[in-house]
């Protein structure tokens, strides 16, 4: 078909050049699918494909909305042939008795969750932490093989086989056949989301239909022996309990499905994470040096590199999705490759950063009530994996010039050979033995934010005026910083003192951060202490950077207010500002303008834009006639003393929704105390999980507890990180966050620091 001839979606609207012309099958999907979509991410995030006949979802935030209401957008196609079978393609899976049913992947409610709940004990916390030894004793028996070879194709020697060995072992099947399993998991890949020829369907047909009569056989041993260990002896025993839930048809399809699931994702994730890191300049060195990196890594591997590409939905009713029209039973392809690769949600998206705070955030093992059970199974392995890696090979590298060939289909990702090359006599546990028996186990569930420090050296101190000063920090080593956007900050760590400040540099800079920090006589100690004694060539610590302060580049005008140090971030949005040739106006408020901070840089760069207000000089700034005519189109941004923004806040009432936007570094909140607080429900309403807060707990804690993978930071209610939407219940609000305005709605919540009212919370997470 000719692209001409497809311009009109199934809504009658026309379609885009690029939207005709894509096909999930060419080499640029395959092989990079987010920068095959960066078009559409950046001006046609939802568009129809009528070469697949598809509505195929880029953006992050449209994503994870399909994820989160599996009602309107139903996972029933999941696991459909994305490329039609012939007849005798069909007549051969008769042959076999092919009958595969619904599994947890494709099914819709209630029947998911009824089944999900019975079947999710063997993938808690507590129950997988007894399969590292196992993962662990596997990795090094394969590496074992070839440690002394120099050379090694590491998916056919190590990357096919362990995921496949610990799919088996975590199922409770028995160590064999595990090439022909592997033929057969390829097969069901092809067969499903592939595009193979009518004579190679026949072919897939035949291996697809005698994975199931293998995955049957398998399921009728292990029903002789009711009281045996693994994932599929516990559903097994969940049958007899629970014959309408559990029936026989769902675990001979589950017992495929799983196999594939748990095997191939892994197998896939793993190779792309070691290629990932060892072509990144100095991530692979960065491991070696620091092992308590190497959770936060798998993460960004599993963004930036995910094994699985796209999943797919069903629209059961008409609606809209970033304002495009969808029909009822509209096919949709949400390709979390591109979501992954959204510069809407993570800073610098392209960049792969080893202590990116938001990496988790990722949506490789989708999100809600059908995020992938095993994905705490994945973390292990792939965790694992580098650690040995990392530990036994430091100098391991790839074999240059070699070409990756990826399985054709459009859902799942990883090269079909990953060589690798290093010299043997640097081994070093040629020299020191005693690497081999230091392991060091990670919890159990996403990483810990502790672990994200980074190593900056001070390059340069300059005291700005009598109680300010500024800082530049540089890598000791001379990489490249991630690139920061206005607004950002980053979490500084000195001397046992841990305190956010603003990057107030130039956010273009790749080479260096800085931040000003006013001396504080009678504040908590840092400002102080580093006021006092930072010093060129002092090592300190970093996390970030993070913005939970964005500037919206879109709107038409702004207005800048700034009081005191609360300049930093605004300077930046202000540099952001000019470069984009945009309307804006900046007001700064000091006591002095001798002790007014960056003042060569305010009165070079934005002079013409700039309104200084000094106190010491009978100078005011005026909020009535500064905001007395905000209009639709403007926005307020602004840092600064608590009544600054208390005065701020109160005018807002009056003004467009979303027109204020402001940061504070300094919460207000008291420790839990539980003898003042009581214990609440919480229900998880995409999850379809109820979870008790108790009174010596937070929210944020008990969602931690059970394997939520809770976005995060500060822990204080001044970040914002943990908002989640609040769909039923009142709210004791807590944080420094959220406007009057916003708390008033009762539609959202910080879950670090703010509680319940009453006896029950329905959250949309």
């Amino acid at each position: 078909m000719k692209i001409e001839d497809m311009m009109k979606s199934p809504t009658g609207c026309p379609i885009s050049h690029d939207a005709a012309a894509f096909d999930v099958f060419e080499e640029d999907y395959l092989v990079n699918p987010h920068e095959a979509l960066r078009w559409s991410r950046e001006k046609e995030p939802v568009f129809y494909n009528p070469r697949l006949g598809y509505w195929v979802v880029t953006r992050y935030d449209d994503v994870k909305s399909i994820f989160r209401d599996n009602i309107l957008f139903s996972p029933s196609i999941a696991l459909e042939k994305i490329t039609q079978a012939p007849p005798e393609a069909e007549e051969i899976l008769k042959s076999y008795g092919y009958a595969m049913n619904r599994t947890l992947v494709n099914e819709d409610e209630p029947a998911h969750m009824e089944r999900r709940r019975v079947l999710m004990d063997s993938f808690n916390l507590d129950k997988l932490e007894k399969h590292q030894g196992d993962i662990r004793n596997l990795t090094r028996i394969y590496m074992d093989r070839f440690i002394n070879k120099g050379k090694a194709d590491l998916v056919n020697e190590m990357f096919w086989e362990i995921p496949l060995m610990v799919a088996l072992h975590f199922l409770g099947v028995s160590d064999e056949d595990i090439e022909q399993l592997r033929e057969f998991s390829v097969a069901h890949t092809v067969n499903t989301w592939g595009k193979p020829s009518e004579s190679e369907q026949l072919a897939v047909a035949h291996s697809v239909g005698k994975f199931w009569q293998a995955a049957g056989k398998i399921l009728e041993n292990m029903s002789k022996d009711p009281d045996g260990s693994g994932w599929m002896h516990h559903t097994i025993r969940q049958h007899k309990l629970y014959p309408e839930v559990v029936t026989s048809s769902y675990l001979h399809s589950m017992m495929m499905a799983i196999l594939v699931a748990a095997h191939e994702t892994t197998s896939n994730a793993s190779a792309n994470a070691i290629r990932l890191l060892l072509s990144t300049e100095g991530a692979w060195q960065e491991l070696c040096t620091n092992v308590n990196l190497i959770p936060n890594a798998v993460e960004e591997c599993l963004r930036v590199e995910g094994s699985v590409v796209a999943w797919r939905r069903r629209a059961t009713e008409q609606t809209k999705i970033n304002g495009v029209k969808i029909p009822k039973d509209a096919k949709l392809l949400i390709v979390l490759a591109s979501a992954n690769h959204d510069e809407r949600h993570f800073e610098d998206p392209d960049e792969v950063d080893l202590y990116r705070e938001n990496t988790t955030d990722h949506l490789t093992f989708g999100y809600g009530s059908h995020q992938c059970m095993g994905k705490n199974i994945a973390r292990m392995e792939m965790r694992i994996f580098i650690e040995e890696f990392t530990k036994r090979l430091p100098h391991l590298k790839l074999v240059e010039g070699q070409q990756y060939e990826y399985l054709p289909n459009t859902s799942f990702r990883g090269p079909s050979s990953l060589w690798v090359e290093w010299d043997p006599d640097k081994n070093p546990e040629l020299y020191d033995p005693s690497i081999l028996v230091k392991n060091h186990n990670f919890p159990i569930g996403s990483p810990l934010k502790d672990d994200l420090t980074r190593s900056l050296k001070v390059s340069n101190v300059y005291k700005e005026c009598d109680d300010i000063v500024r800082l530049v920090l540089k890598s000791p080593s001379g990489h490249v910083l991630p690139k920061w956007s206005p607004g950002s900050h980053i979490d500084l760590i000195i001397n046992g003192y841990n305190r956010k400040y603003s990057l107030c540099g130039q956010s273009e800079s790749s080479n260096q951060y800085e931040i000003a920090i006013l001396k504080e006589e009678e504040g908590r100690g840092a400002s102080k202490y580093i006021y006092n004694n930072i010093s060129i060539d002092d090592d300190v610590q970093i996390v970030g950077p993070k913005n939970h302060f964005r500037l919206d580049e879109q709107a038409s005008s702004y207005i800048l207010i700034a009081g005191g140090i609360g300049i930093t971030p605004i300077l930046a949005m202000a540099d952001k500002l000019k470069s984009l040739g945009k309307k804006y106006k900046l007001h700064y408020a000091v006591r002095s303008i001798k002790g007014m901070t960056l003042v060569k840089r305010l009165h070079s760069d934005h002079i013409d834009n700039l309104s200084l207000y000094s106190k010491e000089d009978g100078d005011r700034m005026d909020l009535t006639e500064i905001t007395g005519n905000i209009t639709e189109g403007t926005q307020i941004y602004a840092c600064g003393p608590e009544r600054l923004l208390f005065e701020l806040e109160k005018r807002s009432n009056s003004w467009p929704d979303n027109t204020l936007h402001f940061e504070r570094f300094v919460s207000r909140g008291e420790n839990l105390s539980p003898e003042n607080e009581h214990s609440f429900d919480v229900e998880l309403k995409d999850s379809d999980i109820t979870v008790q807060v108790r009174d010596d707990q937070t929210l944020l804690e008990a969602l931690l507890a059970i394997g939520i993978d809770a976005p995060h930071d500060c822990k204080e209610g001044i970040c914002g990180t943990c908002e989640v939407g609040v769909l039923k219940g009142e709210i004791d609000h807590r944080d420094e966050v959220l406007t009057a305005a916003e708390k008033n709605s009762q539609d959202r919540i910080m879950t670090c620091c703010s509680r319940a009212k009453g006896g029950k919370l329905t959250l949309a997470l």
